[in-house]
């Protein structure tokens, strides 16, 4: 794949899932914790790495599915992103990532909306880098 890069970011993190992240600019700076549900101490006032996969996914497909409907010269009226995103075990070993991506979309028909989406999830780049690798489920709901 040739790839023309057109922005870079960095991100440090320290004492891995129950320490602290930081971007480079330190706009994001947060506390680290593992979930109860995992077997951590699921410390209040931290976050996981599973939400901000979720929350930068979410908003990456949202922008896809703006650019891809100036493409197909379809405009909704309203639209909004939900990503949810799961961890576990695999069954060969390790640990593997799944997704629902939750797309509401308004003043389009389900059929424009459907090529929509179906369009955003094509051209997005968090969906072209786990294609293959991760499970993402694709919903559509029109208000």
């Amino acid at each position: 794949m040739s790839l023309t890069v057109l922005h870079t970011t960095s991100a440090t993190a320290s004492g891995g899932r129950n320490g602290q992240t930081r971007s480079a600019d330190g706009i994001v700076d947060v506390a680290l914790s593992v979930p109860k549900s995992m077997g951590g101490p699921g410390k209040p006032g931290t976050t996981t790495p599973e939400d901000l996969f979720a929350a930068g996914y979410a908003a990456c497909f949202g922008s896809a599915a703006e650019f891809m409907g100036r493409q197909l010269k379809l405009a909704p009226s309203s639209l909004s992103v939900h990503c949810a995103v799961g961890i576990g075990t695999l069954a060969a070993g390790g640990f593997g990532l799944s997704v629902r991506l939750t797309a509401t979309v308004g003043g389009l028909s389900e059929a424009d909306a459907r090529r929509l989406i179906d369009a955003a999830h094509a051209v997005c780049p968090y969906s072209n880098a786990v294609r293959g690798n991760v499970p993402v489920d694709v919903v559509v709901e029109v208000v």
